[in-house]
């Protein structure tokens, strides 16, 4: 079995598959679109400082069609995103197992802790993907905007991301986001994106925007507290800067599934269930003291540095 990275030559290939790919992570689909995805590979072969890589794995021993995947991986981020795989009629080939750990190999040595991978439920590639070692940490469903933009008469409540909400911002993650989720994504960044919303001087909700040209993709972690869920959404909706009638998708995780009652009452399309998952590269452990430090009188422990004397010549 023979797995490389992506060049011109398997260009035929990339072509056949076009239409033929599986793709695990959302955002990218519904801003870009299913078809600009695969035809990252060229961009991968051509401009590796894109962050995307694409690989090709062939068995000259069996008659199934070579497999192809692709990951994506800013450099110094913690964890990288598998975009697609294809064909997706060879995800029960004995190919997908080797494929995944040269990925996992390769993205390592650039620094990543983990692979992510959003995929249906109750799914083969579901279930191929938990053979291949990943797991389950939280669900999601995304929520499809149907209304066309609209001028907001009135002056809106939220407001542009700013350099003096990064502390409030990162507090609210720690405040909403489960523990076993932090472990995989951690505090936003200061290459945060998006829209605050304060109510009497506290912050109770953020909204992270990513922008492409077939839609507007939208991560809220809004605050029990918040009032009007209905009326702030809304808001939201129809104040996002330079949305020019683009489709807005909001991806609600299962965290803030109370949310969803309030989408309930809006025009919207509801997507399945979907289970976000990781493959761990690397498992952080606390490092132990391999020496024991000798006790004073008090009980507290006293470090001692070894000395050498030294006489001076005359």
């Amino acid at each position: 079995m023979n797995i490389k990275q992506f060049d011109l030559r398997d260009l035929p290939t990339l072509i056949r598959y076009r239409n033929q790919g599986l793709f695990f992570d959302s955002a990218s689909v519904l801003t870009r679109g299913e078809i600009l995805v695969p035809a990252g590979a060229l961009l991968s072969y051509f401009a590796p400082a894109t962050s995307i890589f694409t690989y090709l794995c062939t068995d000259k021993e069996s008659n199934h069609e070579p497999l192809m995947g692709q990951v994506t991986h800013a450099q110094g981020d913690e964890f990288a995103h598998l975009s697609f795989i294809a064909p997706e009629s060879s995800l029960e080939t004995g190919a997908l197992h080797p494929l995944l750990e040269h990925i996992v190999q390769q993205i390592g040595k650039r620094g990543a802790f983990h692979l992510l991978a959003e995929v249906e439920e109750r799914t083969i590639a579901f279930d191929n993907l938990r053979q291949a070692g990943f797991a389950l940490y939280v669900r999601q469903r995304i929520w499809k905007f149907l209304e066309e933009e609209k001028q907001s008469t009135n002056s809106s409540h939220w407001q542009d991301i700013s350099s003096q909400d990064m502390i409030a911002v990162r507090t609210l993650y720690n405040t909403l986001v489960p523990g076993l989720v932090q472990q995989v994504e951690s505090v936003p960044s200061n290459r945060m994106n998006g829209l605050v919303y304060y109510q009497d001087d506290e912050l109770l909700a953020y909204a992270e925007i990513k922008y492409g040209q077939r839609g507007i993709w939208v991560q809220p972690f809004i605050h029990p507290e918040t009032d009007k869920v209905t009326e702030r959404i809304d808001d939201l909706i129809q104040n996002i800067p330079n949305r020019h009638a683009r489709p807005v998708f909001l991806c609600i995780r299962s965290y803030q599934s109370w949310v969803e009652h309030a989408l309930e009452e809006m025009t919207t399309e509801v997507g399945p269930n979907q289970a976000v998952m990781v493959k761990h590269l690397a498992v952080a452990k606390k490092v132990r003291s391999s020496f024991a430090l000798p006790a004073l009188e008090g009980g507290h422990q006293e470090i001692t540095t070894t000395y050498t004397q030294i006489e001076r010549t005359k």
